[in-house]
Formats: C-alpha cells, structure tokens, sequence
C-alpha cells in the first residue's frame, strides 16, 4: 500500500481538541476525506471518517483493518500534519 497525497486543511478554532482535517490519498485510485487530527495534552491522533448513529454512538465508515495499515496511515498524516504546522509558523 502506498499513501501518496496527503493533505492538511488546519481548523483555527480557539476551544476543542479537532486541529486539522485531513485527506489521503491510497495506491493513487482512492481517497479517504474527513480523517480528523486531534491534539490532547501534547500529544496528536488522528480518527477516522465517521457517522453518528441513531442511539448517539459514533462508528467509523472507512477504516484500516490490521495495526500495520493503521499505523502507515497515521504516521503519513502526523507527518504531514507536522509539516504543515511548522510552515505556518
């Protein structure tokens, strides 16, 4: 699996946790929107696309389905996502 593009859009919001949205593109024949960046106590995750539910809950619409894919994908967006940041420095 290659993850080529990724791209950031940096939410300006002065209250929550959500820093940046991002996309990514996999295998250069698909692409994942709405990946959502969050920042808690210093520390950065990213969350997969996802919808509420009927009963409140949140489930994810497209996701990795072993560790290794997971941890590709997240690395890739954290990576960028850092860039992005310290270029709008």
């Amino acid at each position: 699996m290659e993850i080529g593009d990724v791209r950031i859009r940096l939410v300006q919001r002065a209250d929550g946790i959500l820093r940046a949205v991002a996309s990514i593109t996999i295998d250069g024949c698909f692409v994942v929107h709405d990946i959502k960046i969050f920042e808690r106590d210093g520390e950065s995750f990213i969350a997969m696309p996802s919808r509420k539910t009927p009963d409140g809950e949140y489930k994810d619409i497209a996701h990795p389905i072993n560790t290794e894919t997971r941890e590709a994908i997240r690395e890739a967006i954290l990576k960028q996502y850092r860039a992005v940041k310290a270029a709008e420095i």
